[in-house]
């Protein structure tokens, strides 16, 4: 991690260097120097050995000929002379460096050397590097503003901080912030990230005064918790969101695996889980993340998810209406004495109920009486402000008005000025006066019900530790691991050889027995008395019950040793070739409802778990949620909360109460499980049956795979 005093110096420096400035128009070189003359207020030094004189600055051969101190180099020269120059800035005693060039690690082969040799040499030197492969660093800060980039602009002033890893995007950005006149306090293009990354920043942005919300654009997150720590620090001890852009959603990078988890799971369930135990608000696209920042930097954040709506139109606000209750937000009830007080204010043909309707002649003057009135209802907890321009409609003056009242309610109000040349200055009002305006209610309320979620993340516990377990034999259960495993890289544990790991935490097991012949199996059912169902053992068979390697509601001794034929028929017949190890019998659990849990480990990220609908339809259904291990009780609550079976298990149109705090006992222990021993690669228990209330689960089937440690 970059030494934090050294990062202040990327964006607070009294002298730049521009190595490899350049008198040609266009160039990166030229655009550099271009931007810090017309930005900074600080010594600048092109560094070009054949020019001398750029944009009418003294130009030097080398930074080791610039008489002055220099803070900070930027480089933007080609990537075979980047180490030279790195030299010569270390010999100058630079303490900082943005590197634009390109060609190292992002074209693989010697560009993978080239940047390891880049990152040493700052390392040892212990200078803050952003890049290479980067558009540059900008403060803008209105009294220390400086342009160390190619951009084609300087955004203006606000406490927006952005950081991102793809610099081509950094333009698109700049240029959508300036139509929505959005302003930042920093914004950093890092490139390839050789030293200064992700966490970094956070950590930076987290004492930087001037900064409130931040927003990233990611394509990979190198260090899971440093990650996770650097955003809860700034959202529970700093409060300001963190939004993430983090591409790479869909499936087509995901790894082919064998265990339910895995395929469930895709490429990005990992990210997700990070993100969200985090405190991270996860974006899908750039217009939603300005939607969600306008509202952050601008108004106070929701207490609860009551909305208010005054509109000057019927229909956009029933529009505003169904997309508040897709998004989990509520119509408010507005008490008697609001509709009284509307009725005096409003024509006769006004609408005083939720939405409020002023009509569609209303001027600046009827709507500061509806949103003053509406919004000051005990009642509301957050405003939406609709217009449409009609030809008596003041437009700009309603832009005026609207951050007057706002500014006094302590509420969030945002507005939906529906247009766009006709709403242009009216809409710049709002924001001049701090008020966010959106192009339709649709993306109002995404951003209401996003500062509604963000409030209730900050009331949870900020405490992400492991929850303690009774019981729990650790030691043995690492000991088992080890004799398992022995000598092998890794083993698959069917479900007899898994047992005893799951027993070792507590799992609701079933009685069992492992048998190799008919005449045992008959034995052994016949001495239980019981019901039971029997299993084929085998690694050959991943799929037991479509392979026929699965038995149910076998009774007496007969009846089991038909039974332990009949597997091997139907195994021979569906997987031929399969070497079948042993065939367990397992007593027939009481009815419930069957859910999976699983986990599969990630190699950077460690032990993500997962729980929701089982049986055989679990991959078809997909109802399923996953979190990091280990997780504090908060997190594996949620886990269960946010699945529909979880929900059908709760009483649901009176099917019947399940015994829900033994199933969260079962998700927690396993989560205890997996966290403390890394050797559990992947883990599947499907299902695991959960009973009437008072009753327990019941582990039905499951399996492990282990893998050594390296």
């Amino acid at each position: 991690m970059a030494d934090l005093s050294r990062i202040n110096t990327l964006f607070y420096p009294k002298s730049i260097a521009v190595i490899g400035a350049s008198a040609k128009e266009g160039s990166v070189g030229n655009d550099v120097v271009k931007n810090l003359k017309a930005t900074f207020k600080g010594d600048i030094y092109p560094i070009n050995p054949k020019a001398p004189e750029i944009c009418g600055l003294k130009a030097y051969t080398s930074v080791l000929e610039v008489p002055g101190d220099v803070e900070l180099a930027v480089i933007s020269v080609a990537a075979k002379f980047v180490l030279g120059v790195v030299d010569q800035c270390i010999e100058k005693g630079v303490k900082a460096l943005v590197c634009i060039t390109a060609g190292f690690k992002e074209i693989g082969g010697e560009g993978v050397e080239l940047e390891k040799q880049f990152q040493a040499k700052v390392k040892a030197a212990n200078i803050a590097l952003v890049g290479p492969n980067c558009l540059g660093v900008i403060n803008a800060e209105s009294d220390a503003c400086y342009n160390a980039s190619f951009a084609n602009q300087t955004p203006m002033s606000g406490s927006l901080a952005f950081v991102s890893q793809s610099g081509a995007l950094c333009t698109s950005v700049l240029d959508f912030a300036a139509q929505r006149e959005m302003g930042f306090s920093k914004f950093v293009s890092f490139g390839n990230k050789a030293d200064v990354n992700e966490v970094d920043l956070l950590n930076y942005l987290a004492e930087d005064d001037k900064t409130n919300v931040v927003a990233m654009y990611l394509e990979a997150i190198g260090d899971g918790e440093g990650f996770t720590k650097a955003v809860r620090k700034l959202l529970w001890e700093k409060h300001k969101p963190v939004l993430i852009l983090k591409s790479g959603r869909s499936a087509a990078g995901a790894k082919a695996v064998s265990s339910h988890t895995g395929s469930l799971a895709g490429n990005d369930a990992v990210y997700e889980a990070l993100l969200k135990q985090s405190g991270a608000i996860r974006v899908d696209s750039i217009e939603q993340l300005f939607d969600y920042a306008a509202l952050f930097c601008n108004q106070p954040l929701p207490t609860g998810n009551r909305l208010a709506i005054i509109t000057n139109a019927g229909g956009p606000g029933i529009m505003a209406t169904d997309a508040s209750e897709r998004v989990g937000l509520t119509l408010a009830t507005l008490s008697e004495e609001t509709k009284a007080a509307l009725r005096e204010k409003l024509p006769e043909a006004a609408s005083v109920r939720n939405p409020v309707d002023v009509l569609g002649d209303a001027k600046h003057d009827r709507y500061a009486d509806a949103v003053t009135i509406v919004m000051n209802d005990a009642d509301v907890d957050m405003g939406l402000v609709i217009l449409t321009p009609q030809s008596m409609t003041d437009t700009d003056e309603i832009g005026k008005i609207i951050p007057e009242v706002a500014k006094t309610l302590g509420k969030p109000v945002v507005c939906a000025f529906m247009g766009a040349e006709s709403v242009k200055v009216g809409a710049a009002n709002l924001r001049a006066g701090n008020v966010p305006n959106y192009a339709f209610p649709e993306n109002a309320i995404g951003a209401l019900a996003a500062g509604y979620n963000l409030t209730q993340t900050i009331a949870q516990s900020a405490d992400n530790s492991t929850p303690t377990i009774s019981g729990a034999e650790s030691a043995k259960c690492a000991e088992l691991i080890k004799e398992k495993l022995g000598d092998k890289d890794s083993v698959y544990l069917t479900q007899a050889e898994a047992r005893p790991l799951f027993a070792c935490y507590g799992m609701p097991l079933l009685k069992s027995a492992v048998v190799k012949s008919a005449d045992e199996a008959a034995a052994t059912v016949g001495e239980w008395g019981v019901t039971v169902v029997m299993k084929v053992m085998s690694d050959d068979v991943k799929h037991k019950f479509d392979a026929g390697g699965v038995l149910l509601n076998i009774t007496g001794a007969d009846a089991a040793r038909d039974g332990y034929n009949k597997i091997y028929e139907n195994i021979a017949k569906n997987v031929p070739g399969a070497k079948i190890d042993s065939i367990l019998i397992e007593q027939m659990a009481a009815k419930g409802t069957e859910v999976i849990l699983g986990c599969n480990r990630d190699a950077k990220f460690g032990p993500l778990v997962m729980f929701g609908m089982g049986g055989t339809t679990a991959e078809l259904m997909k109802d399923v949620q996953f979190r990091l291990a280990p997780m504090s009780q908060y997190w594996i609550h949620s886990m269960l909360e946010n699945t529909k079976v979880y929900k059908l298990m709760n009483n649901y149109r009176g099917l019947g109460q399940h015994d829900l705090a033994a199933l969260e006992d079962a998700l927690t222990r396993l989560s205890v499980m997996v966290a403390e021993n890394p050797e559990i690669a992947e883990l599947d228990i499907n299902p695991l049956i959960v009973h009437a209330e008072g009753q327990g689960c019941s582990l039905a089937d499951s399996r492990i795979v282990l893998k050594k440690v390296k």
